[in-house]
């Protein structure tokens, strides 16, 4: 394992995306707990992009323009809901007083938007394999170990991430305006990153 895969799956964790703005909306609308979880979920939407390269799923993804597409506009469509819901104050920054929130439904949003997310399934068949040669020994042994490392520096940002926001949390809570202000702000992020995806090639 090079410090080359470490840096750059780093810079590629801690950029922030759909993963980092849900597990930030979480822990500033539910606290620490919520964002674990969320931060928990985003990393477990990263198995099917896992499972996608090895058993060849996302080499069929890049030579299929086809499924690619389906993929992003799908992906574009629940960004623009997430912006929508977001902008109305009862998607991922709808902060309450209500701390509890279902662990199932805060993993499924959060498994979902990773799922839809085609930097990830870029990431596996592009990068990742560049650090396991072809015929090399025990070459998916290599890809699995390489992706738990990815995997855990996932959980560890995220999570950093939404527990500073969980420490907000209370501030936010006694100003309604910064709460609006912040809120459209997020509505953006996701139309943005909409955006940039609608355009991905």
């Amino acid at each position: 394992m090079g410090l080359t895969f470490l840096v750059t799956s780093l810079i590629i964790v801690a950029t922030p995306g759909t993963g980092v703005l849900i597990t930030i909306g979480a822990g500033l609308s539910r606290g620490a707990r919520s964002s674990l979880v969320a931060a928990f979920g985003c990393t477990l939407g990263i198995v099917p992009h896992l499972l996608a390269a090895v058993t060849g799923a996302a080499a069929l993804l890049q030579a299929s323009g086809e499924a690619f597409t389906a993929l992003r506009l799908v992906g574009v469509a629940y960004l623009a809901y997430m912006a929508w819901t977001t902008w109305r104050d009862t998607g991922v920054l709808a902060v309450t007083e209500q701390p509890q929130k279902p662990a199932a439904r805060v993993i499924a949003a959060a498994v979902l938007a990773n799922l839809l997310n085609p930097k990830l399934t870029l990431f596996f068949f592009a990068f990742l394999p560049q650090f396991v040669p072809t015929g090399a020994p025990h070459a998916l042994l290599n890809m699995l170990e390489l992706s738990g490392v990815f995997m855990a520096m996932t959980f560890v940002v995220f999570a950093a991430y939404g527990i500073f926001a969980a420490a907000a949390r209370r501030h936010l809570i006694e100003r309604p305006r910064v709460v609006a202000r912040i809120r459209k702000a997020f509505a953006a992020a996701f139309l943005g990153l909409g955006a940039k995806l609608a355009t991905t090639r």
